[in-house]
């Protein structure tokens, strides 16, 4: 008889971890709660949802709140991952009831929005979630040209979590972190750690290629000045000897500028599919960011079962929340799609689309 969906017990804790093992990571030397310290452990337990069969874990999803950072307001964001069923408990509705579990967690906490990553587009799109924000894969297959004097550089994973956090804590969108996560994360199966060092011995760029099973040939993880994530990302297409990938958020276009020289193919694509989970908490982070910088007449509200959006006379009625996201997050573009009278586009596009950025670290 199937109990759930519920949160596991402590004695169930292990039995999670044999189920993830047994059907996501069959093939691998760890156990997947070394890829996800931060989210398949004890202390979350309570964000996560099982299904239980006869004392066997059947289903499961873990939710990983994250408080992010960015330019015009401070989001709290629901990492939702690890989401599975076994293959005798599927077509029966279970991931839709665990994951419509995760979404009542995420609003319960007042996470702004839900993040997951997957290619099952009209699945979730039935639960709410849409594809938005951006994500900037550029590809590198030739050795990228580097000054071999300006920085020393290294591939030893023995660097102090603090130095990485200094250079993390620059960027302007980014999960805040503790200095114990980037100990986690450093010890992750198959992560590797490339550092730019300057003369003085600070360090200068660093830069994460793999995470466990995941990302492999992909750096998701960096920060640095641009001359010296360049001269990195040189320093390892020589030492890699193997075609690379490297992620980045749409604002970051000094970096992706200077990368578009040297990068063999450029894909723009999304960051995720993202879901609204607490409309009126986002709407008010919205609309004080907008009058911060002097746009009193910015409207974002809900009227019955339709949503006002835009500035003054000028609004655009949304019926679903859905809908919402591609225009906060991205891609669309106010100006190319002719929803509004260039007044108001201008109006809107001082602020949108919010920038919006889950690390790879971050996701699960």
């Amino acid at each position: 008889m199937l109990e759930g969906p519920k949160v596991p017990s402590e004695s169930e804790f292990e039995k999670v971890l044999e189920f993830l093992n047994h059907t996501l990571r069959p093939q691998q030397a760890w156990s997947i709660d070394k890829e996800y310290p931060t989210a398949l452990n004890l202390a979350n337990r309570h964000n996560m949802n099982i299904v239980v069969n006869e004392n066997q874990v059947v289903s499961h999803a873990v939710l990983k709140p994250l408080i992010v950072k960015s330019p015009h307001l401070i989001y709290k964001v629901g990492a939702i991952g690890s989401v599975a069923t076994h293959e005798e408990f599927r077509h029966q509705g279970l991931s839709h009831k665990i994951l419509a579990e995760s979404l009542n967690m995420a609003r319960q906490q007042n996470c702004d929005v839900a993040i997951l990553w997957t290619n099952m587009y009209d699945f979730y799109r039935k639960l709410g979630f849409e594809l938005g924000g951006y994500e900037i894969s550029l590809s590198f297959e030739k050795t990228i040209p580097f000054d071999g004097t300006l920085f020393k550089y290294s591939k030893d994973k023995n660097v102090a979590p603090e130095a990485l956090s200094k250079i993390y804590a620059q960027h302007s969108v980014a999960t805040i972190r503790s200095q114990d996560e980037f100990r986690k994360f450093l010890s992750i199966p198959n992560t590797h750690l490339y550092t730019a060092w300057n003369v003085n011995g600070t360090l200068a760029a660093y830069a994460i290629e793999g995470k466990g099973a995941d990302l492999s040939h992909y750096i998701h993880e960096w920060g640095g000045s641009v001359t010296a994530l360049k001269n990195l990302l040189g320093y390892i297409s020589q030492i890699k000897n193997h075609p690379f990938h490297f992620i980045a958020p749409k604002h970051s276009g000094n970096l992706i500028s200077e990368l578009r020289k040297y990068a063999d193919y450029v894909n723009e694509g999304y960051l995720g599919m993202i879901r609204i989970t607490h409309f009126e908490g986002l709407a008010a982070k919205v609309k004080k960011a907008f009058r911060n910088i002097g746009v009193s007449d910015f409207v974002f509200e809900k009227n019955q079962e339709a949503v006002l959006f835009g500035c003054n006379g000028d609004l655009y009625t949304i019926e679903s929340e859905k809908d919402l996201v591609p225009l906060l997050f991205g891609p669309i573009d106010f100006d190319s799609q002719d929803i509004f009278k260039p007044e108001t586009a201008q109006k809107l596009k001082a602020i949108l689309p919010l920038p919006l950025w889950i690390w790879g670290w971050d996701s699960v």
